[in-house]
C-alpha cells in the first residue's frame, strides 16, 4: 500500500527560512585548517524495515481468523444481554406512543389522569433501569473482551517476532498507529503475515466461557 502525504506549511517555511538565512551569511575569512583526529572505523548496522497495517487484522473476510471466531464468541456471551436491551427499548417506545395519545386526545375527551400518571412514572423507572443495564453490559462487555483477546494478542505478537527474524527484517512499523509520508508497497508485510499466521493457527475452538 503506498502512500503519500504533504508535508505541513509550517515544516517547508522552516526549510525555506533556514536557505535564506544561511544565503545571507558572509563568507568566513580562510583560516589555516584545524588537524583532524583519525576517525576508528566505524560498523554501521545492516537494517531491512517493513510496514504492516494491523487494522487489517481486524477484516471479517481477509484477516486473521481467530479475531472473528473470538469476536463471535463473545458476541454470544452477550446475546442475552443484548435481547434484554432491545426488549427494554421497545418497552419504552410503546409507553412514550401511549403518553402521547393520551396527552393529545381531542378537546372534550376525558382523559384518566391517573392511568396517565402512572404510565409516565413506569416510563422513568424505565429507563433509569435501561441506562443501568446498559452501563453493567457495556462494562461486562469490555472486561471479557480483554480477557479473550489479551492471549490472541500476545500469539499474534511473538508470531510477528518470528515473522521478522526469518526474513532478517531489522524493524516493523505500524502503519495503523504510525503517521507515515510514504511507504512503498514493497515493504509492506500485511497479507503476507496474516496468510502465515492464518496457515500455522487454524481456528478449532471457541473461548473458554466465563465463569
Amino acid at each position: 500500500m503506498t502512500i503519500y502525504r504533504l508535508l505541513p506549511a509550517s515544516a517547508l517555511i522552516a526549510v525555506f527560512a533556514a536557505s535564506a538565512g544561511f544565503a545571507q551569511r558572509p563568507a568566513p575569512s580562510p583560516t589555516a585548517p584545524a588537524p583532524t583526529a583519525p576517525q576508528a572505523n566505524v560498523v554501521v548496522p545492516t537494517s531491512k524495515l517493513a510496514v504492516i497495517y494491523s487494522d487489517a487484522f481486524l477484516d471479517p473476510k481477509t484477516g486473521i481468523a481467530k479475531f472473528n471466531n473470538l469476536l463471535a464468541t463473545l458476541n454470544r456471551e452477550f446475546q442475552k444481554p443484548k435481547d434484554d436491551l432491545t426488549q427494554m427499548q421497545q418497552r419504552m417506545q410503546q409507553l412514550q406512543d401511549e403518553i402521547t395519545k393520551l396527552q393529545q386526545a381531542p378537546a372534550g375527551t376525558p382523559i384518566d389522569q391517573k392511568a396517565l400518571q402512572a404510565k409516565i412514572d413506569q416510563l422513568e423507572q424505565l429507563k433509569k433501569d435501561y441506562q443501568r443495564k446498559g452501563e453493567d453490559a457495556t462494562s461486562g462487555y469490555n472486561k471479557r473482551r480483554g480477557e479473550i483477546f489479551a492471549p490472541l494478542q500476545d500469539e499474534i505478537g511473538k508470531a510477528l517476532e518470528v515473522f521478522a527474524k526469518a526474513r532478517s527484517i531489522t524493524l516493523i512499523i505500524d502503519g495503523t498507529q504510525v503517521p507515515m509520508v510514504y511507504a512503498a508497497d514493497s515493504i509492506d508485510i500485511t497479507r503476507a503475515f496474516i496468510n502465515e499466521f492464518n496457515s500455522k493457527n487454524p481456528v478449532t475452538a471457541s473461548a473458554t466461557p466465563p465463569k
